[in-house]
């Protein structure tokens, strides 16, 4: 209670801050980290696979990569992601991983407490954000080594907990610790505030805060109010502290830039058919995890109904497989589009999704397969969920057919929640008449900043920003540190 007695007092004394960032994955991490003074720099002497770049680090050596031209190292490099800068970061912390290079970095890092910014990361959950939400012993689809974030390897820090990767990847469980530890670790706590709920994010004028808060303001030499050029408008974040009692303390800060780094775990998608709003219909994994725990399902059970072809529609059929569940899974695709996830993945680093997989081809209703407990209906969609448990699915050429079932678990995709900016943040999309979604229509940012093209100040990083890999999201959180470094006027000139 004492620590949020203190958090409480801390947030109505600063009522200002430079920067204050909505949500605190491994984004709002490293983005923490590089406004903290943690300087990258070409390392000397080390030499980068990729030639054209090695000859463009060693124009200026003695100047920070955060300093130079991120338009110009990046150009010309290739990769898994469509980002410049996610490329350039992730190629200069990672040379030539894609490769199965194991390459060191070519980055060196000081601390430079002087170009430190204040900030403010707020988030829901612990530092790691949805990661502690996610079943620990699920297996990431990304390597280990690339979930790892700068200057202290997840490698390392699996080895001081005496473990080793299987199959070089990592559960969720080690993720999430691994991402607690490294806030820690690189001293970032005083920046956190977890267990906070953003629920506003306004444009304000200057000028409409009140003189007294103006006064408090006055005080802080960072303040865009001590500077000679008063910024006419500012954001104002409201939100809410949930207390030890289960209270809610309500707080107010104003900021030159806000980060949106909120992920888009919060909002799984919805099929939009009858009777989907049933209690036994779920649109979360951990809706079978807990039903296995009360022994509401089970084998003699009629089986569960998983809707989806993504990853975690393959992680709720493995977990259910596990428990000897009975499924029913339906999907719209064909089990070969190429569209599928299924057929992106190399079989010998995922053979527990390429089972899935397997699984999908040979088990249809049609004909029974090796697989017991599983039917797949592939080409199938659900046209309603009725209050007997009894689930309608049409195929392709308009045949019907039902089910009875125990519980469902849509496992869709999910969309981000942007709730608390105007009209849900749509007018911040690419296509400005449609919803923001991390595949089909991410936030519209500059590529070099990230920063809203429609709103100046405001920045989105991560799966808002189109960024859907950890490995690659810290590209964004260079090119918005790049940015707002340039802004504070912290870089050498």
């Amino acid at each position: 209670l004492e620590t949020l007695l203190k958090e409480l007092l801390y947030l109505q004394k600063y009522k200002f801050f430079s920067i204050v960032f909505s949500g605190n994955g491994p984004s709002g991490i490293c983005l923490s980290y590089l406004l903290s003074g943690y300087t990258p720099y070409f390392k000397r002497h080390s030499l980068h696979p990729h030639p054209i770049l090695q000859r463009k680090l060693e124009e200026a050596p003695e100047v920070s990569v955060l300093d130079q031209d991120l338009e110009y190292l990046s150009e010309g490099l290739e990769g898994r992601s469509h980002s410049p800068v996610a490329l350039l970061f992730d190629t200069l912390q990672r040379p030539d991983t894609d490769f199965g290079g194991t390459a060191e970095s070519v980055l060196t890092w000081w601390h430079e407490p002087d170009r430190a910014i204040p900030h403010l990361v707020l988030g829901r959950n612990a530092p790691g954000g949805a990661w502690h939400s996610i079943e620990g012993s699920m297996v990431t689809l990304s390597r280990g080594e690339w979930m790892g974030l700068p200057d202290h390897p997840f490698k390392e820090w699996l080895k001081q907990k005496r473990r080793g990767l299987k199959n070089n990847r990592a559960t969720a469980e080690d993720i999430a610790q691994y991402y607690q530890h490294y806030v820690v670790k690189k001293g970032l706590q005083k920046n956190f505030r977890c267990g906070t709920v953003v629920t506003s994010v306004r444009k304000v004028s200057a000028e409409s805060i009140s003189n007294h808060t103006q006064k408090d303001l006055q005080e802080d030499s960072d303040s865009i109010w001590s500077s000679n050029e008063k910024s006419a408008e500012v954001f104002q974040v409201d939100g809410f502290f949930k207390t030890l009692e289960g209270d809610k303390e309500s707080f107010s800060i104003y900021a030159e830039n806000v980060v949106l780094a909120t992920g888009t775990y919060d909002n799984p998608t919805w099929l939009g058919v009858k009777g989907e709003n049933l209690s036994y219909v779920h649109h979360q994994l951990s809706a079978l995890e807990e039903a296995v725990k009360n022994n509401s399902v089970g084998i003699m059970t009629d089986p569960v109904l998983i809707v989806g072809a993504g990853l975690t529609a393959a992680d709720a059929i493995l977990f259910a497989h596990h428990c000897n569940i009975p499924v029913i899974h339906v999907f719209r695709r064909r089990v070969t589009d190429p569209g599928l996830i299924f057929n992106q993945l190399p079989k010998t680093m995922y053979p527990e999704y390429h089972k899935v997989h397997q699984m999908m081809k040979e088990q249809t209703a049609a004909c029974a397969g090796p697989y017991e407990h599983y039917i797949s209906l592939p080409e199938h969609h659900v046209l309603s969920f009725g209050k007997d448990k009894k689930c309608i699915f049409q195929d392709k050429n308009g045949c019907q057919k039902a089910y009875k079932i125990s519980m469902a678990l849509v496992l869709t995709g999910s969309n981000p929640n942007l709730s608390f900016l105007p009209n849900d943040g749509t007018d911040l999309a690419l296509d400005s008449d449609q919803p923001v979604n991390p595949k089909r229509n991410p936030i519209d940012v500059d590529p070099f900043t990230y920063e809203c093209t429609q709103e100046k100040g405001l920045y989105a990083l991560g799966p808002l920003a189109g960024d859907n890999f950890v490995r690659f999201v810290q590209g964004g959180a260079l090119a918005a540190a790049s940015s707002l470094l340039k802004k504070a006027n912290k870089n050498p000139p």
